[in-house]
């Protein structure tokens, strides 16, 4: 399956600063396939250490001499790591904590061979008192479900994707064609971008077996709260974890989870789900100057699950997708929500973990709110989801007035307008709209779209 992030795996393997990469991820986020089918087509050889299914593996890592450690992978598994022509793929690495540690250790003494961890579960291996990580020896890279776009490529449109990401285009964008692509973000809604379910559904076009797919990725981050419970209890994970697609686009709080349960524990138990990749934190901050996060208030935030498809397998909100015409009034605007921040997390920077940040401004004659605020070229740009084709924009129109804007994004399922400041913007076109910010810079007398 073609995935954006091969180009940069590529571009990392020609790299003349190249460092030990390390690939996080929420659990069947597609990590091992995507390093796996990267070592077979651009390398003589792929050596693959999995810990996890190969305990014995550990023993390699005794030692943190580079030389030892190839010496001692060639006996395990009679290949030879050769620097320039090896990948070698330490998989579920936070098995093995002194695989972690060596990554150091190869930059140093062995930076010719290229080499590669990934780890589901990973920061928790980060959370040993006598772990050391490797800081400024290795590159990180953030794998997340499909995008949209790659949604696109997997059912064969990559030359549909291709259209709208020219973004001129837009404006003239045929309207069978924005039909058609309305029905692909209604499909999208429902089969979600985790790899296996867009394989089943490319294989087989089986809503069904998709949906027992998307129940048994669900049932296995349940069984992974095993894991965690060393740090905190396995009941209020599973609380927080059900709570929390109910609570998409919402103010996040404690007491909704369960009142009987104090809000230390619950914050506990949210906090190792974010670092397991399974929730993200949408935090509410001024929106008054950039870095947006030094204007963040802590304790206040919304939260996103890790996958619009997975949403509506733990919901049960399959047959209102399919049934409802205005996607934003989907499960109360949760799933329009869900899909806008998985678009705008996919198209940051892989190699930083992706923020999200929303605004409110709360008075006594009325609130005002704006879903997700970006910042980008030195600009906050405020995006707002909105119903149907002339839904009011109060809370935008407030957050330009206030902040001066030069742009404003409104995503609905209507067509393109662009207009001055706001952008009227379908749901298909966040990635067309997010990669033209440059090009348009001297378009519009160096007013920068994002």
């Amino acid at each position: 399956m073609k995935r954006d992030i091969y180009q940069l795996l590529v571009d990392w393997k020609n790299s003349h600063n190249r460092r030990p990469l390390l690939m996080r991820g929420a659990r069947q986020t597609g990590k091992t396939y995507i390093v796996n089918e990267f070592g077979k087509l651009e390398f003589k050889e792929l050596i693959y250490l999995n810990f996890e299914r190969n305990p014995e593996y550990k023993d390699i890592f005794n030692s943190n001499i580079p030389a030892e450690i190839a010496e001692k992978i060639t006996l395990y598994t009679t290949k030879k790591p050769e620097p320039g022509k090896t990948l070698l793929f330490l998989d579920e690495i936070q098995e093995c904590p002194e695989a972690i540690i060596s990554l150091r250790y190869f930059f140093e003494e062995m930076p010719g061979l290229h080499v590669i961890g990934a780890g589901s579960l990973l920061e928790f291996a980060l959370l040993s008192e006598n772990f050391r990580m490797p800081v400024g020896r290795i590159q990180y890279f953030f794998l997340y479900p499909l995008s949209f776009g790659e949604f696109l490529d997997a059912l064969g449109e990559s030359e549909l994707r291709n259209y709208i990401l020219n973004f001129p285009k837009l404006e003239k964008l045929p309207v069978y064609l924005h039909g058609k692509l309305n029905e692909y973000v209604r499909k999208f809604f429902i089969i979600g971008g985790m790899p296996a379910v867009v394989q089943e559904y490319v294989t087989t076009r089986d809503i069904i077996k998709c949906q027992r797919i998307q129940r048994s990725i669900i049932d296995t981050y349940i069984d992974d709260f095993a894991k965690y419970s060393k740090v905190s209890k396995h009941t209020y994970l599973r609380k927080v974890f059900n709570a929390v697609p109910g609570m998409v686009g919402q103010k996040f709080v404690y007491t909704q989870v369960d009142r009987a349960i104090k809000s230390r524990e619950l914050k506990e138990a949210l906090e190792l789900l974010e670092k397991a990749g399974v929730v993200t934190r949408v935090r509410q901050t001024t929106g008054s100057g950039l870095p947006l996060a030094a204007g963040v208030h802590e304790s206040i935030f919304k939260v996103l699950f890790l996958d619009v498809g997975l949403l509506h397998a733990i919901s049960g909100i399959y047959t209102d997708t399919a049934k409802e015409k205005d996607f934003t009034a989907i499960f109360k605007g949760a799933v329009a929500e869900q899909f806008a921040g998985q678009e705008l997390i996919v198209c940051q920077s892989p190699y930083t973990k992706a923020e999200l940040y929303y605004w409110v401004r709360k008075a006594k004659s009325s609130t005002a709110e704006i879903d997700y605020l970006i910042e980008s070229n030195a600009l906050i740009v405020p995006v707002e989801i909105k119903s149907g084709p002339t839904g009011r924009m109060k809370s935008l129109q407030m957050f330009i007035e206030k902040y001066n804007s030069k742009k404003a994004i409104r995503i609905s399922q209507a067509a393109f307008i662009n207009g001055n400041p706001i952008v009227s913007l379908p749901f298909y076109a966040i990635e067309s709209f997010l990669r033209a910010g440059q090009e348009f810079t001297a378009a519009l007398d160096r007013e920068v779209y994002l």
